[in-house]
């Protein structure tokens, strides 16, 4: 059972994974990526689908240690996941944003805003 679980987590972590992810992003993580690359955001890299331990974050910024994660509705169910998984990011230093896709595509500026606060924080 436990090397059944490393394969998982090797798998969810996987290049080709993460390369399908790029490959296939939702038009509101397209938005979303092309508002924080390029260091538009308080000069911050940030990367898409970056894997961290078992998990895939949607953006990440290692050097500021910040993870943004974008939710759309299938997320409503899955909250007890999502806090577990938060809670894993954060043991490993990251601090994680959480945003509804409807956030960004309703306020793309306020998300935007709340990015760069964070940045600075």
């Amino acid at each position: 059972m436990r090397d059944r679980r490393r394969k998982q987590r090797r798998a969810a972590g996987s290049n080709d994974r993460v390369r399908l992810l790029r490959e296939d992003q939702t038009d509101v993580e397209h938005r979303l990526w092309y508002a924080v690359r390029d260091r538009q955001i308080d000069g911050a890299k940030f990367r898409r689908q970056m894997p961290v331990g078992p998990y895939i974050a949607d953006f990440a910024c290692p050097s500021r240690r910040l993870i943004v994660e974008l939710d759309g509705g299938q997320h409503a169910d899955a909250r007890a996941r999502d806090a577990a998984r938060t809670r894993f990011l954060a043991s490993q230093g990251y601090r994680v944003l959480r945003f509804w896709n409807n956030e960004v595509t309703d306020n793309l500026e306020g998300v935007l805003a709340a990015i760069c606060a964070a940045l600075k924080d």
